[in-house]
């Protein structure tokens, strides 16, 4: 089947085995990226589209007339208006649990920088002030370690509990939060599962020494951690967050960094990706705060996953038994 790749360059940088794929799909046209004017004209002879943050909306889709099935190499579905895709008989199949492993370890990466003072130190060695030190050692920034700290997630799904039983081995303590939404209030199988204490959301806020989050944005988590929120903080407590960028209200961020109502934050995610150059998180040069480029995910065997996920979707398919299908 014709099959379209419009964004690839987005998941392999030319260290991935594509074999898999081309296995299961030989007529497979790979784009590094596509432009937005580009999709239609891309997509308009293919039968399976595969695509990671290239948008695909209903004027796309209803062009789209040989499409019968589109893969995200993701597992968020927001780019593509999946009622578009249904109502045009289009079958939409995500992937999930290939980036956990990933995801975690960048999470204790994150903690272990910040309650370090990693970077500090390191513009320390830059500057000269280790050579120049009349001590052994550098003593500059406070170092605490994690074990008997309080980590709350904010979000337990698969990365969460990844996340907490990494945080367990190193002696923490977990919190979780309880659900935003009160349909899955009642939904504690695997809070009794894994013994991990849910609480309201503000308490886990004032009693967590470390936050992370890895909760969806919805109209309820939108711009979640407000200056309301970060008074509540403890004031050394750590945020981090590989989940969406739109949790956090940036304005509020700063506020708390520049004036120390939280220790740190560390963010591979931010309300607009890529960012405008001159955003105010990328451009604060705050010591505390830590920006990656949405990286978290990216491990080389992460990266790997997806593909072959992507080439189980396709194979199940043409088997006449898709798996991971969204609707919309």
């Amino acid at each position: 089947m014709n099959t379209a790749f419009l964004d690839y360059k987005t998941v392999d940088p030319g260290d991935l085995d594509l074999s898999p794929l081309r296995k299961i799909v030989p007529n497979l046209v790979l784009y590094d990226k596509t432009a937005a004017d580009e999709v239609n004209e891309r997509i308009h002879d293919a039968e399976i589209i595969i695509i990671n943050k290239i948008k695909l909306d209903a004027n796309n889709l209803n062009q789209a007339g040989k499409a019968a099935l589109i893969c995200l190499v993701a597992t968020g579905t927001d780019n593509v208006d999946l009622v578009a895709a249904g109502n045009n008989g289009i079958t939409v199949c995500n992937i999930k649990n290939y980036c956990t492993e990933s995801v975690a370890q960048h999470v204790l990466l994150s903690m272990l920088a910040l309650s370090h003072h990693f970077n500090e130190y390191q513009l320390s060695l830059k500057q000269g002030l280790w050579q120049k030190s009349e001590q052994f050692c550098l003593l500059e920034y406070p170092i605490t370690e994690l074990r008997a700290k309080t980590l709350g997630i904010v979000g337990l799904g698969v990365l969460g509990t990844a996340v907490a039983q990494l945080a367990v081995s190193f002696g923490m303590r977990i919190l979780v939060a309880e659900s935003f939404r009160p349909e899955n209030s009642s939904k504690n199988d695997e809070q009794k599962k894994l013994e991990f204490k849910r609480v309201p959301f503000q308490d886990l806020v004032s009693q967590s020494d470390v936050i992370s989050l890895h909760c969806p944005l919805t109209p309820e988590t939108k711009k979640l951690f407000d200056l309301k929120v970060f008074q509540s903080m403890k004031k050394n407590a750590l945020l981090v967050n590989t989940a969406r960028g739109g949790l956090i209200n940036d304005e509020a961020l700063l506020h708390a960094l520049e004036n120390k109502l939280i220790a740190g934050a560390a963010l591979d995610v931010l309300d607009r990706e890529p960012p405008a150059a001159d955003h105010p998180l990328l451009t604060s040069g705050l010591p505390n705060l830590i920006v990656t480029p949405h990286i978290a995910w990216a491990a080389k065997e992460a990266r790997q996953r997806s593909l072959d996920e992507i080439a189980k979707n396709i194979a199940c398919y043409l088997e006449g038994a898709p798996r991971n299908v969204v609707t919309g």
